[in-house]
């Protein structure tokens, strides 16, 4: 969901408010070249981020669609080019695959060199299929095991895209908003020195991603 940044600004000046006045930030921190609108509004990127890669995956919205084509390595493996902007995984299916994947490994995950095997039935299968997200020379990709046969076509491919501020608007998973506003409220307050209700706000938001 799209929220307006006037919003966005307001209401986390409102979790401040809530947590320690705005006016005693000011006398902890030197804040001479920026005013606490400025602050607030460098914050919310990084807050929504936090909070969107912790979040479990039943409280992210639907998400971008991805994936154009499949290039296939052996045992019926393969991978797929990622956009520029992803954050992580909502969801990936190939049409033979029996269950979703939900969550991609990595590269350095001990999982990630079983993939590697030449016995077909120690990597995932269509039964239990696993994707990781890794660096190729192509670019950031996921790379996918098994399938039953190169036959297979994409049948889910979802993310979540890094949130980005445009056009005055910011895109958040609606079921992270309050969350976001909270952990943004404790980056804010921990910027200006106020370490004992920035914890508190980020405990507030952590509460609050249920």
């Amino acid at each position: 969901m799209i929220y307006q940044i006037d919003k966005v600004m307001r209401d986390v000046r409102v979790a401040l408010d809530l947590n320690v006045n705005s006016r005693q930030l000011f006398k902890t921190a030197d804040v001479d070249t920026l005013t606490l609108d400025e602050i607030i509004r460098s914050k919310i990127v990084d807050a929504v981020r936090t909070v969107e890669m912790q979040a479990e995956t039943y409280l992210l919205d639907s998400g971008h669609n991805f994936a154009d084509a499949v290039y296939w390595n052996d045992l019926c493996s393969g991978w797929i080019l990622l956009p520029d902007d992803f954050m992580r995984l909502i969801v990936f299916k190939m049409s033979d695959w029996e269950r979703s994947v939900y969550s991609a490994i990595n590269e350095t995950d001990d999982e990630y060199i079983q993939m590697g095997s030449r016995f077909k039935g120690i990597r995932g299968t269509a039964q239990k299929p696993v994707c990781a997200v890794v660096t190729r020379p192509e670019g950031r990709a996921l790379e996918f095991w098994s399938c039953k046969s190169e036959d297979a076509t994409i049948e889910k491919a979802v993310y979540l895209p890094v949130p980005e501020i445009r056009e005055d608007g910011i895109e958040i998973c609606e079921r992270c908003y309050r969350s976001s506003i909270y952990m943004a409220g404790a980056l804010v307050a921990q910027a200006l020195g106020a370490n004992d209700a920035g914890q508190n706000l980020v405990e507030t938001s952590k509460a609050l991603m249920i």
